[in-house]
């Protein structure tokens, strides 16, 4: 292990996030309400210790696979801790551990909340957790990578711990310039989004919230009711759009750029990500019509954003579906568990895992059919290495065993099964929303200090897809060992 090189670079990770706090800063010192002082604040103690850690000399930059793992874990630890301040400082968040929970959920883009009157809050404050959510979509680490000059080629192994998915591969050969490309792509796309909510009719302010919330797939709000407290079908549409495009592998954005449209159209997780969302809004309009909306367009347009926020995992409402059919309620539910692609910015286990979990089923079937036959799995064309689709099976257990024991933890709070099982489902897969109490209307207010510092853990454990986090806690991680 290199632990120089950890803390050095926890030490650059912090001053990335003093530098995102400006912002904030800035617009707290525009409307001037009272959370200026937070801000300048937290600035100073993240800039004094994220110069200090930086100060560190290294005796080798190399970093590897173990040293890649421990900076994510630990730097989106100390992210969510020192991102806390501004919500503690301020007094807008006066409990130490429902502020860390607030942290949590808008760096790991949950979105999921303990404030029970957000339109309250100075706009500074309610700034920062949206930029905090946009930061933590894309990676803070990822940026981290693509601006800071010392950073070398071989953190990929930092990539690799970061981003969603199985792989998230290379476009180009040096990761660095693989990340810019990244942030690149996801600045524009949050431009564009920007640019038609203003088009709308939003305020440049509400504009900037809700783009920020949809293409971190995070969903915060500066509104009480959502996306529904505007009332508008254009801005609703523009959003349940965007919300889709940021739940697409960003590969396949820059195979597009690159003119490779044909293996685009042609790849499969696509296909399967885009075939969930229309069978499960078909299945909802036609369970609620008639039923909770009395007009045929009326239930295609809630059902339609509802289904795009729940499989993007971005946890935006124009509806109450806890008063949904229970059909339609159970089809959210396993969209909750299947999120969308690899490679976005959503959250869930990811449409490939799924799809290639489901070509594993399948040979083991033919398998028993024909017990001589070589069967392979393969995905666009290509075979899947064994030791990947053991990868998919060793986190799908992972996944199911980490909800399993929060939601025994949870369980405590002697809430009902539908709201607590839910709640651990909305933060491991980074939703926001439930059922129950912690629906669309309602929040995590209500649970115990204990079962928040779970959920808040289990925000992060989702959004870096469990190992990172879970390997902080294995003592053999941390002994030295020749490499």
């Amino acid at each position: 292990m290199n632990y120089r090189m950890i803390f050095k670079s926890l030490g650059s990770v912090l001053c990335i996030e003093a530098v995102c706090m400006v912002p904030s800063l800035l617009v707290s010192i525009i409307y001037s309400q009272g959370d200026t002082i937070s801000f300048l604040l937290s600035i100073m103690i993240l800039v004094s210790l994220g110069l200090g850690l930086r100060r560190i000399k290294t005796i080798t930059n190399n970093i590897y696979a173990r040293d890649g793992f421990a900076i994510v874990a630990l730097g989106w630890l100390s992210v969510s801790i020192f991102g806390a301040l501004p919500f503690l400082i301020s007094g807008a968040v006066p409990s130490v551990i429902d502020a860390l929970f607030e942290s949590a959920s808008a760096f790991s883009t949950t979105g999921a909340s303990i404030i029970r009157e957000i339109e309250g809050l100075p706009k500074g404050i309610v700034f920062w957790r949206s930029f905090a959510h946009w930061m933590g979509g894309m990676g803070v680490l990822v940026l981290m990578i693509a601006i800071l000059p010392s950073v070398k080629a071989n953190t990929l192994h930092i990539m690799k711990a970061e981003s969603p998915g199985p792989d998230p591969g290379k476009f180009v050969p040096r990761i660095k310039q693989t990340a810019k490309i990244l942030y690149t792509i996801y600045v524009i796309l949050t431009a564009v989004q920007v640019i038609f909510l203003l088009v709308g009719g939003m305020p440049l302010y509400d504009s900037l919230i809700h783009a920020f919330g949809t293409a971190s797939t995070g969903g915060f709000s500066n509104r009480n009711a959502s996306v529904g407290a505007y009332g508008s079908v254009y801005i609703e549409t523009i959003i349940t759009i965007f919300m889709l495009l940021f739940g697409v592998n960003f590969s396949l954005y820059y195979a597009f750029l690159k003119g490779n449209i044909k293996s685009v159209l042609r790849d499969e997780e696509l296909r399967f990500y885009l075939g969930t969302v229309m069978i499960a809004i078909l299945l909802i309009v036609f369970n609620t019509y008639g039923s909770v909306f009395q007009s045929l367009g009326e239930s295609i347009r809630y059902t339609s954003f509802q289904v795009s926020s729940i499989i993007t995992t971005t946890g935006y409402a124009t509806a109450d579906f806890t008063l949904w059919p229970a059909f339609s309620q159970a089809l959210l539910v396993i969209l909750m568990f299947i999120g969308a692609s690899a490679g976005s910015t959503a959250g869930g286990m990811k449409c490939i895992r799924i799809l290639l979990l489901f070509k594993i089923i399948k040979r083991e079937v033919i398998k028993i059919i024909h017990p001589r036959s070589v069967q392979t799995v393969k995905i666009n064309g290509r075979i899947v290495e064994e030791e990947i689709l053991s990868g998919i099976m060793t986190f799908f257990f992972a996944y199911i065993a980490v909800f399993t024991a929060s939601v025994i933890i949870v369980s405590l709070d002697n809430k009902d099964l539908v709201s607590t099982a839910t709640a651990v489902i909305a933060c491991l897969s980074n939703i926001g929303p439930g059922l129950g109490i912690v629906g669309p209307a309602g929040n995590f207010a209500d649970f115990s200090l204990t079962s928040k510092a779970v959920l808040s853990l289990c925000m992060i454990i989702g959004r870096l897809e469990i190992y990172p986090i879970l390997l902080l806690f294995a003592p053999t991680f941390w002994k030295r060992v020749n490499m």
